[in-house]
Order: structure tokens, then C-alpha cells, then sequence
């Protein structure tokens, strides 16, 4: 039962709504399939009547019905007038054929159900746009659709735009006339009209206003790229509306269902992009990802995220490639089949059209006011700008990136300390508590032996031995068509060490100018650095059948410890023990598993630039994965 506050008197039924809300669009089919109308009224002037509904006609593909500004007399530029400076061509009004606009929702379920159309707005020839902060739509899960009306009454100013009034009253009065055709009407409207146009209804204010000339509509098809500015929903949400619709699915809570789709169809082009490199994007890390774009959206009093919060929350949580993949997606629409139409590119507040003039555009079902918010990401260079990277590069010159070296540097110090740590492993006893505790109390000895009453503690002698060496084995066993990169770099100072690795192909991937990308499979560390033969040229380990093999033999061959550090996958097994044993040498195996995946994957990447020089603007180009 429609409550008596929507009323306009016996017949006509007024559903207010936020123009480009998905929430308003469901209820708007709600109440059309709820109950029996004899004819649907939109706030719309009858000149956009044809064009608007031969669009609808070709949903799922959003499209846009266009009306310039008729010519008039137009003053000659003077210093004074600094707007005279603009670059449009003209003004235009426009009506967004887009699936999650409530009154588009009407037309759609009424043309379906064959039930007359009544476009009641007034014709005006330049038409002036008004919006205000509004609640989140979403609250009509929860709230009923006239109680939200009646809420946000006291937050609304009484119109002051002369032309807003004149469509007021003659919207009413058009209303009045309508109810003399039909039993049932359903008045579909802008939550911001709909008080003002019921008091012109019930206090019968007379419409001096008349229709302006105005010339005829056109219609156009958006380029996708563009499409964010003309849909009320994100792209990527109002495709899931069209797919539920199509596939008779439930659609009732897809602004918040519809968050989660599009982060999961992030990640999966997050993954195809970077491949190995890509951080693990687990489930706990969309969750988080999840409460921070909640806790973000409830800061800035909304109950559903922008793209803008969308973008922040993944930006913080799984970093800069993973949010533009977010970005892209959000913008991304599914359905986008020819229709014949011409191509127009949307902006905002502006249209260019396929001959190149660019229009000032307003739109006649205006949502809430739109804000600019920047957030810096790193983006991906495109084809053109590869191309021209790869004919400049310079192949005599290669050095390494800082930043990297210092960061492998330090885990390979760290492993030295972990090695160490391994080799004194067997030193280790327990020993009864006197005057010290020692390194700690032995709470396992202490209970095997409570019966004694003593307390035992634990003995950690300092390790015996030196680590000059390291071997890390990321992919093993690795395929060398994927891997043919292999070089040895010496050191630049005594903080590095001395380098032999193999990695995959540089050249293949450049992120900057004079900037290549490459990801290692093996390496062997020497420090205090030496200078060595390289070791994919030394006859001395033509023997070895593989390259980690390869690698290990080199590590076998040029350090002075008894023992090495090796870093893999899985421990080293009968025939690497073997190959150690032949230089009499020892493996420290530790575990490549008790790192994390994404500090791994951090630590195979190695940049490449094209000399020293590239270093000073390397950090503007580097994506982090």
C-alpha cells in the first residue's frame, strides 16, 4: 500500500528519487510491479519523447540523447569577460540512457508493459542544472522509500532559480490535466522536486511559462573509455544490474555484493599482468581491504564507497598496481555492442562530438554534486611509448638500481645471520640454573624434570664458523628458455657484494625510459666482495648440467668458508650434496618457505637501467607489484 505522504490526491502516486542511484532504479521497479498504473509520468520535455525511448530500446548499451542550445545573439569578446576565453563550441542538455537511472527504469518497465508515457517538463532551450548533498541510497534497504523522502525534507531549500519554478508549476499543471485521462498515475521525480511540485499541485499555481523553441534531439553511443562520466553507477556495477537482469539473478544488494565482484575482478587482472611477480592476494587481504573501505566510507557519511575510496583502500592495503587494476576495472562495462549510433566522448560538464566540436553539456536527471579528488599511481607506460624506450636503448651500458641493491643486500646479510644461527643449532644444551639465567629459561627440561624441583636454562654458545657465500634459489628447477639472462656483476663499493644469477629477459619488459624489468631465478653472493671470472663463461664449471647447478658449483669453487648459505625451495638434495662435497663444502639449507611471498617476490625484481644517468629519474617509472 503506497503511503498517503507519496499522494497526489486520488490518482496520481509521486516516487521520489536520486537520479543516477541503482537502489532508487530497484525500487522503482518495485513499485511499478507492485502496483497497477495506467500511465508513468517522468520529468522530461515531450521533444526528447522519440529519441529517448528508441535508446532504450537498445539497453544493455548505454547511450545518450543529445539537444543543443538553440543560436541567439551572443556579445563581442571584451577584457571583462575572461569566460569568453573558452574553448566550447556551444551548450547542450542531454538525458543519460543509463540502466540505474530511476526514471529510465520507469520508461523501461513501462514501454515493456506497453503503458502510456507522459514527458511533462517544460521545453527550455538552455537548461539549468541544480543538485544538492543528498543520503546514501543505500539506506533504502533499510528504510522505506517515503519515510526517506519525508527525512530528507528539512534539508531542502525552496527553489530560487526562476526556470526551476516555472517547470515546477508547469509540471503540476500538466499532473492535474493527466489525472483527468487516466485512473492511476506514477509521477516519477527528483527527491529535490518533489515537495515543491506537490504544493504547486495542491495550491493549483498557475504556469505562465511557455516552451522555448528548441531544435531536435540526437542520439549517440559513448565511447567506453568515457562512460564513468555519464553513468551514475560505476561501469563495473551497473554491468552486474544488466547481468542480473539478463540472467534472472538476484539484484537486490549488488552496490555492496557488486564492491566485492569488482575488487575479486581486480585481482584476477592483477594476477594476469604481473604473474609470479604479483603479490598473493589472499582472502584475509580483501577482508582488510574490505573494513578499511568501510571505515573510509563511514568517515566521509556515506554508507557505500566512491571509486575514489575504492582506489585509497587498495592502494594502502595491496599497493599501487593493484589499485589501478581496481581503477580500470571499476570503469570497465561489458556491454557495448554497435548500435549504428555515432561515437561521442563524455566529460565532465562537457561532450565532444565525433566532428570535433566540444559542447558544454548539462544533464536533465542531475545526481549529487560530483567532487575532483587526485590519488597518485603509478601507471603503466603504453605500446607506443615501449617501442620508442627500446629503439634508444644503449646496449653497451647496464648498471644496477640502488635501491634494489641495498634492499638484496640486507636480506643476504640476513640470511648470513639465519645461516649461523643454523650452524650453532647443535651447540645448543640445557643446563641447571645456578647464579645466571643464561639465554633464557628451558621451559620444556624445567617440567621433564619438575619432579627434581630445579630449574633448567638454556646455553646458546656463540657459532662457530664464517659465511663468505650465499646461493638463492627462487625457482628450482627452473627452465632456462625462461631464464637467459645470466651474467655476473662486480661490486660498485665494498658495501655490495660480488653477483652471478640468472634472470629472466630485461629487454622484454621496459617500465621507463632506459629502464628494463627482469626477475631473478638463482643468484650466488660473494662477500667481502672478489673479483671473479664470470661464471657462465668459466670452462672450470662446464661439468654442471643445469644452472642452478651451475651456480652451485660457483659457489663451491670461489669461497674460502667450509660452508655456504643456500637459500631453495626445498632442501638440497643427494647429487647438490654430492657437488659439495667435491669442493669440500657444506650446505646451510634455509628454507625458502619461512619468508613471506611477498617479500620474496620483492626481492626478484631487478631493475635494469640503461646507465648511471637513469638513476636520477629511475623512482618516477618503477611499478612496485
Amino acid at each position: 500500500m503506497t503511503h498517503e505522504v507519496l499522494k497526489f490526491g486520488d490518482r496520481i502516486t509521486a516516487l521520489p528519487v536520486i537520479h543516477g542511484s541503482g537502489d532508487f532504479a530497484l525500487e522503482v521497479r518495485h513499485m511499478m510491479l507492485e502496483h497497477r498504473f495506467t500511465c508513468v509520468a517522468v520529468p522530461l520535455p515531450p521533444s526528447f519523447q522519440e529519441d529517448v525511448e528508441e535508446a532504450i530500446g537498445l539497453l544493455p548499451t548505454p547511450t545518450i540523447v543529445l539537444q543543443r542550445e538553440s543560436g541567439g545573439y551572443r556579445s563581442e569578446w571584451t577584457p571583462h569577460n575572461p569566460s569568453d576565453d573558452s574553448e566550447s563550441d556551444g551548450g547542450c542538455s542531454f538525458v543519460p540512457i543509463d540502466p540505474c537511472q530511476g526514471v529510465i527504469m520507469a520508461l523501461r518497465v513501462a514501454m515493456g508493459e506497453r503503458l502510456p508515457r507522459a514527458y511533462i517538463d517544460l521545453e527550455t532551450n538552455a537548461f539549468v542544472p541544480y543538485s544538492e548533498p543528498l543520503p546514501d541510497p543505500y539506506a533504502l534497504k533499510k528504510v522505506a522509500v517515503e519515510r526517506f523522502a519525508a527525512a530528507v525534507l528539512p534539508t531542502l531549500s525552496r527553489p530560487t532559480l526562476e526556470q526551476r519554478k516555472d517547470r515546477i508549476a508547469y509540471m503540476a499543471t500538466r499532473l492535474r490535466k493527466l489525472e483527468a485521462q487516466y485512473d492511476s498515475i506514477l509521477f516519477v521525480c527528483s527527491v529535490l522536486d518533489w515537495p515543491w511540485i506537490r504544493e504547486a499541485y495542491f495550491e493549483q499555481h498557475t504556469c505562465e511559462a511557455t516552451d522555448d523553441y528548441v531544435p531536435s534531439t540526437e542520439s549517440y553511443e559513448v565511447e567506453n573509455d568515457t562512460l564513468a562520466f555519464m553513468l551514475g553507477e560505476l561501469p563495473f556495477i551497473t554491468g552486474l544490474y544488466e547481468k542480473a537482469r539478463a540472467d534472472l539473478e538476484d539484484d537486490e544488494n549488488l552496490s555492496i555484493d557488486g564492491v566485492k565482484e569488482l575488487l575479486l575482478s581486480a585481482r584476477d587482472r592483477y594476477r594476469e599482468e604481473f604473474k609470479r611477480r604479483a603479490r598473493n592476494i589472499t582472502p584475509q587481504i580483501l577482508s582488510q581491504c574490505m573494513k578499511y573501505i568501510r571505515n573510509l566510507s563511514l568517515i566521509e557519511r556515506r554508507l557505500t564507497p566512491d571509486l575514489y575510496t575504492l582506489v585509497i583502500a587498495a592502494k594502502q592495503i595491496a599497493g599501487d598496481q593493484y589499485a589501478l587494476h581496481v581503477a580500470e576495472t571499476a570503469r570497465d562495462y561489458p556491454y557495448t555492442h554497435a548500435t549504428g549510433l555515432p561515437y561521442l566522448d563524455m566529460g565532465l560538464n562537457r561532450v565532444r562530438l565525433p566532428d570535433g566540436d566540444l559542447l558544454d553539456a548539462v544533464s536533465r536527471l542531475p545526481g549529487p554534486p560530483l567532487v575532483w579528488r587526485s590519488c597518485e599511481l603509478q601507471p603503466r607506460p603504453d605500446r607506443e611509448e615501449v617501442d620508442r624506450w627500446k629503439m634508444r636503448w644503449n646496449p653497451h651500458s647496464q648498471c644496477s638500481y640502488p635501491p634494489e641493491d641495498k634492499l638484496i643486500e640486507n636480506f643476504r646479510s640476513h640470511l648470513f645471520d639465519r645461516a649461523k644461527e643454523v650452524m650453532g643449532a647443535d651447540l645448543v644444551h640445557t643446563e641447571k640454573f645456578t647464579t645466571s639465567i643464561k639465554d633464557g629459561i628451558d621451559i620444556r627440561d624445567t617440567l621433564r624434570h619438575w619432579y627434581e624441583g630445579d630449574i633448567y636454562v638454556k646455553v646458546l654458545p656463540p657459532s662457530r664458523g664464517k659465511l663468505d657465500c650465499a646461493v638463492m634459489l627462487f625457482d628450482s628447477p627452473a627452465d632456462p628458455r625462461e631464464y637467459p639472462w645470466r651474467t655476473t656483476w662486480f661490486a660498485e663499493h665494498d658495501e655490495e657484494s660480488t653477483l652471478a644469477f640468472f634472470a629472466t629477459d630485461f629487454q622484454k619488459e621496459l617500465v621507463g625510459p632506459g629502464i628494463g624489468l627482469g626477475n631473478y631465478g638463482g643468484a650466488m653472493f660473494l662477500y667481502p666482495p672478489v673479483p671473479i671470472i664470470d661464471i657462465w663463461m668459466d670452462p672450470r664449471l662446464d661439468f654442471t648440467e643445469t644452472m642452478e647447478e651451475r651456480v652451485l658449483a660457483a659457489a663451491c669453487l670461489h669461497s674460502n668458508c667450509p660452508d655456504i648459505a643456500l637459500l631453495s625451495p626445498a632442501p638440497p638434495g643427494a647429487g647438490w650434496r654430492r657437488l659439495a662435497k667435491r669442493f669440500k663444502k657444506k650446505w646451510v639449507h634455509i628454507p625458502l618457505g619461512q619468508f613471506s611471498e611477498s617479500t620474496v617476490q620483492q626481492l626478484r625484481m631487478v631493475h635494469v637501467l640503461n646507465g648511471k644517468h637513469v638513476r636520477s629519474y629511475a623512482a618516477d617509472f618503477i611499478r612496485r607489484a
